[in-house]
Parts: structure tokens; C-alpha cells; sequence
């Protein structure tokens, strides 16, 4: 069995259930810790990047690898390891012992899960799974031969992976779940470099990517964003699209954490003590969820100490319905676990498409997104970061030119606030560094007052 899943992942490319189960046995017999839990990971990764209208490098990586935790009373140690013979899991595991006896006492340290109850693992798709380099790069060549045919530059980032994770531990748990993730991203350029458009999307299924619709409204952007014009910074009402949504609606949900809102740290910590648990902190249009079945954005069923997580109502109606508690501030608090988002989905209205938002608005801004967004305050959870790749000015609900970029200061809670409208929500890439990042489903929204500090002469 020493060498079953190194044989078997050369050709499956990840683990089964039925692997991973014999793997953690042996790795939970080795150990003569008090409590052990392991996790194995195993699968694909495959990336494209492509500049100047060719590709310019290309990889493909395979692994499996385990993460050992032992515990004695409330000392922990932890090694991890992608050697999988019996003698490299002995060695790791003696290791993670060694550790965990010359470690500190955790104060917060909680006992390992008994065996729990997991929804069924979705969000696999064989057109990811199967992807190979030929095929991301006849996708990324759509691109590029559109943007050459246009007379502009495109570059860009594909990635994809598939793979299963599995979490056991010594009493008796067991949890497995295997899943895609893509993102495509572009951009494209003006050859004089004064004009920038960007589009991207993420998703678990390959098939759902359609390279020549990015292509189109990458270039479209980049046509119409030459020659940008100053404008005085300021408050202006925004059509956000939906990446620059995601951008910003996801640091809200990370920000969700019970225990800091309980020691007075955060943006839903109340005035005099407690939550802000059943106070309406947004506009009432807007809902946030998370849910590791959600259609358009699965996550796997269960978090890495096993704990398993359900569908969430975060915000419902604008209301705080939920925070989230790891197990120890559970335990403490006398409340459910309830991990942190790992998918999320905003309200939307589905009648409304973006020409809407726009044609309903005398004076604004259309962002397609942000980046380089840093964190100012987190008790108001406040942000500042800059546009890009394309924003545009709105005169008598039309967009009538290009203008520079510009920095923001800005929270998602005062954008949520001052809604003024909702688009129809879809499935975004809001990760800075082009990857599959968190799976995250929001609508393009317009909203009133967003605080933009200075200009950028960055394209």
C-alpha cells in the first residue's frame, strides 16, 4: 500500500474515497499521539498565461500531499508531507509528535470532532477535470486572434483545478469531497497604451466558458477607454459592475467574525456590548448567503477541522442573521460552529441588466473593477483601492466618455446602504491575482456617494 496512491493519482490525477480512507487509517495507526487528525489533499493544477497576443508560459502540476495534526492534552504539532511511502509517513508523523511535546500549552485548543454528518460534495465538472494544455490554449488564441484582428494587444491568465480533500481523524471521522475550479481572465490594450479593457469569469465547469464573449467585451472596453479625461474627485453615484461588486461585498463577509464583534472589534460589534445579530445594517434589497450547494458556486461540505457547514443566511433583508463562530468561541459562547464563508451569494433582480442602470442615471461613474485594495479600518470595514481597465463617465444615462482612474475610501457597508438599484447577479472573478479564488455570485448594482479621494494616471 506504500506506494497505491502515488501509482494511482499518476493515472487518476486525485485520490479516491476509498484511497484517501486507506491512507488515513495507516497514518491514524502510526501515531501514539492523545488525538490526530490528517487531511490529504490531491489533484491537478493547470495554468496559461498568454501575453502580447501569444502564449508566453504554460504548466501542469500533480500532487497529493497530507497534513498531520497530533495532539497530547492541549499541545499540537503539525508537519506536512507529499511523500507517501510508509517510511516518509512514519518520519512525518513521529515529527508532528516531537512537536507537539516541546509546543505550549493552547488555551483555546478544543478536543477533535466525533464522526459528523456532510452533505453530498457537488461542483465537479469532467470538462475541467479533463482540461488540458491544448485546450486552454486554443481558448486563450480566441482571444488573442480577436484582439490582434481588432488591432490591440490581449494578455491573460487561465487556470483550472480538480481535486479531492479528505479530513479523518482518531475518533473515527471521516470526510471526502472532490471539485473544479477555473478562472479566465483578460486583458486587452490599446497598441498606444491608453486603453485598457478587462473581463473575466470563474466557475467549476469549463463548458460554461465562453473565450469569445470575453474577448468581445474586453476589447469593446479597451476601445472606448482611450484618451481618459480628468475628473474631479469626489462623491459620484456609481454603476458598479459585477466583479467590482464582488470585489468589495467580500470583504463584508470576511469581516463576519463572531468573536471579534463580541470583544468590540468590529463593524458588528454594538454600542454598550454584544452583536449586531437581528439589526439591519444595509438596504433591505440586500441578502447575502452561503451555501457549498449553491448552483452556480460550490465549496466542499465540511471546513478543515471537519466541522461541517451548511447553508448560511448572513444578512437576509438587510438584517444580521448570522455571524461566524469558530469551534472554540462556540464552545464559549454556547453556540453552533459555523465556519466562514466559503461561497457567497448577494441578491439580485434578475429584470434589470446593466444598459438599465446606466440609461437611469443623469450624472455617474461605471467601474468594471478594482484592484490593489488594502484595508483602512475594520471597524467600519473600510477600504481604499483604485479602479481599472475601464470607467467611464454617465451624462443623461449614457456613457459619453473614458476618464482617468481613480483611488477610493470606501466600505461595502456605506455602498449597501446607499443602493440605489440592483442588477441581475452572476457568477464573478473577484480575485486580484487572476485565480479561481472564493466562488462568489453578485449583481452589477448603482448606488449614490461613493468616495473617490484622488486620480490615477495608472492605465
Amino acid at each position: 500500500m506504500s506506494d497505491g496512491p502515488r501509482s494511482l493519482l499518476d493515472s487518476a490525477r486525485y485520490l479516491s474515497r476509498a484511497d484517501c480512507e486507506r491512507l488515513a487509517r495507516r497514518i491514524l495507526s502510526i501515531s501514539s499521539a492523545d488525538a490526530t487528525r490528517v487531511m490529504i489533499t490531491s489533484g491537478t493544477r493547470g495554468n496559461t498565461r498568454f501575453a502580447v497576443n501569444q502564449v508566453s508560459t504554460a504548466g501542469d502540476n500533480y500532487n497529493a500531499g497530507v497534513s498531520i495534526v497530533c495532539s497530547f492534552g492541549r499541545r499540537t504539532g503539525t508537519v506536512n508531507t507529499n511523500r507517501l511511502d510508509e517510511a516518509s509517513l512514519r518520519e512525518a508523523v513521529r515529527s508532528a509528535e516531537s512537536l507537539a511535546k516541546l509546543s505550549p500549552e493552547d488555551p483555546e485548543a478544543v478536543a477533535e470532532l466525533e464522526p459528523q454528518q456532510y452533505a453530498d460534495s457537488l461542483g465537479w465538472s469532467e470538462a475541467t477535470a479533463s482540461l488540458d494544455p491544448a485546450m486552454r490554449s486554443g481558448a486563450t488564441r480566441e482571444v488573442s486572434d480577436a484582439a490582434r484582428a481588432a488591432g490591440l494587444v490581449a494578455t491573460g491568465y487561465a487556470e483550472a483545478i480538480a481535486g479531492a480533500t479528505a479530513i479523518a481523524n482518531s475518533r473515527g471521522l471521516f470526510a471526502y469531497g472532490r471539485q473544479t475550479h477555473l478562472a479566465f481572465t483578460t486583458t486587452v490594450r490599446t497598441p498606444d497604451g491608453t486603453g485598457s479593457g478587462w473581463a473575466g469569469t470563474a466557475s467549476h465547469d469549463w463548458a460554461r466558458v465562453n473565450a469569445k464573449q470575453l474577448a468581445a467585451r474586453a476589447i469593446d472596453k479597451a476601445r472606448r477607454s482611450v484618451n481618459p479625461v480628468a475628473i474631479e474627485p469626489g462623491r459620484y453615484t456609481v454603476i458598479l459592475e459585477p466583479t467590482a461588486v464582488g470585489n468589495l461585498v467580500q470583504l463584508m463577509a470576511f469581516a463576519m467574525s463572531a468573536r471579534s464583534a463580541d470583544e468590540g472589534r468590529s463593524f458588528f460589534s454594538k454600542v454598550g456590548g454584544g452583536t449586531k445579530v437581528g439589526m439591519k445594517v444595509v438596504d433591505e434589497r440586500v441578502t447575502l448567503v452561503s451555501d457549498p450547494a449553491d448552483t452556480e458556486a460550490f465549496a466542499l461540505p465540511f471546513a478543515t477541522d471537519g466541522t461541517p457547514i451548511p447553508r448560511t443566511t448572513w444578512i437576509e433583508s438587510g438584517v444580521v442573521r448570522n455571524l461566524s463562530y469558530d469551534r472554540y468561541w462556540a464552545q464559549k459562547q454556547g453556540r453552533t460552529p459555523t465556519p466562514m464563508p466559503a461561497t457567497l451569494r448577494m441578491s439580485g433582480d434578475a429584470s434589470t441588466s446593466l444598459d438599465d442602470l446606466v440609461a437611469s442615471t443623469e450624472r455617474g461613474l461605471l467601474v468594471t473593477r478594482f484592484w490593489y485594495i488594502r484595508p483602512v479600518d475594520p471597524r467600519t470595514i473600510l477600504y481604499t483601492g483604485l479602479t481599472r481597465d475601464g470607467t467611464f463617465l454617465i451624462e443623461n444615462g449614457t456613457i459619453t466618455k473614458a476618464v482617468k482612474n481613480l483611488r477610493f475610501n470606501e466600505s461595502p457597508v456605506f455602498m449597501l446602504n446607499n443602493l440605489e438599484r440592483l442588477g441581475r447577479a452572476e457568477r464573478v472573478s473577484a480575485s486580484e491575482s487572476g485565480g479561481p479564488g472564493s466562488a462568489i455570485v453578485v449583481p452589477s448594482i448603482k448606488t449614490r456617494d461613493f468616495n473617490f479621494t484622488s486620480l490615477s494616471d495608472a492605465i
